[in-house]
């Protein structure tokens, strides 16, 4: 690329150019500083300042309810977050010829990237799938927190440092891609919305389980036991069960005893995850369900 004598900084390249050696050596070591410093913000400002959460919060298990692990799993955690930090520097280093064909805009492009891509998956697996913790431990409405720093911290920063890496470069292929960035990330953010639109509304929901053909109500039983599920309602055919779990209770262990579908976990079920009984009857009473 032949530099324009009138301009006083060289335009970096292309994003189609920067293919190998040290340019995306660069980018991919701002990528997972960014990513750590993620990490260490929620870590340091939830964990340790605010006290909102632990990383093992969300467990049930007694195990886990002693302050001593929680801090051991936050050091862990921490310690990670250390080790992909120093990679990145390590990267930054290695790729530290590249910073002409890459420029300041993009490298700081990529780290809020990787900044958002770590809240966003700690949002998807450790609040949503896993259930290892939320946002806010001592609220109601834990969802209303998640989704705020879901799309404050997450969404926000991705789209900040795309713009970031796609700005400034003068080229008309990456003018090209500024204008396809709006619609993906408006396309990225309707499906998180969707997928967050299948999970239950906060508090007074059962559990719904589906258990595989065959299943003996005695076996069914027994594996909702297992969670310290409380039996509220079953179907006929003894396949179809509803269930109060206790207060940070987990029911993932039912796909290990036979359950086929359970609402309200890894897998989004719609409207199964709504289901609401009319009224709180004893264990051996039907209810209705509003779906």
């Amino acid at each position: 690329m032949t530099a324009d004598p009138n301009d006083p900084l060289p335009h970096p390249m292309p994003m189609s150019d920067v293919r190998r050696g040290p340019g995306r050596t660069l980018l991919l070591g701002g990528f997972s500083l960014g990513f750590a410093l993620g990490g260490f913000f929620d870590g340091i400002l939830l964990h340790q300042i605010l006290q909102w959460h632990h990383l093992l919060s969300g467990i049930a298990d007694p195990a886990f309810a002693d302050i001593g692990v929680q801090i051991l799993a936050d050091g862990l955690f921490h310690a990670l977050m250390y080790v992909i930090a120093a990679v990145g520097l390590w990267l930054l280093w290695h790729g530290r010829r590249g910073v002409a064909e890459v420029g300041g805009r993009r490298l700081m492009g990529w780290a809020l990237v990787g900044f958002g891509v770590w809240h966003m998956l700690d949002g998807l697996m450790s609040h949503w799938l896993l259930g290892l913790h939320r946002i806010r431990m001592d609220v109601d409405n834990k969802l209303f927190w998640d989704l705020l720093w879901f799309f404050a911290f997450g969404v926000a920063a991705v789209a900040a440092g795309w713009w970031l890496t796609r700005s400034g470069t003068g080229h008309t292929g990456d003018r090209g891609m500024r204008r396809a960035a709006a619609p993906l990330l408006l396309a990225l953010t309707a499906g998180v919305a969707g997928a967050v639109a299948t999970l239950p509304p906060p508090g007074g929901t059962a559990t719904l389980v589906l258990f595989r053909q065959g299943t003996a109500p005695a076996e069914a039983l027994r594996a909702l036991a297992a969670v310290d599920g409380r039996t509220v309602w079953s179907d006929p055919s003894g396949r179809l069960w509803a269930i109060d779990l206790p207060e940070g209770g987990s029911a993932l262990g039912l796909y290990r005893q036979g359950a086929l579908l359970v609402s309200n976990g890894v897998v989004p079920a719609g409207c199964l995850d709504w289901f609401r009984p009319a009224y709180r009857p004893s264990a051996d009473t039907a209810v209705s369900a509003a779906l």
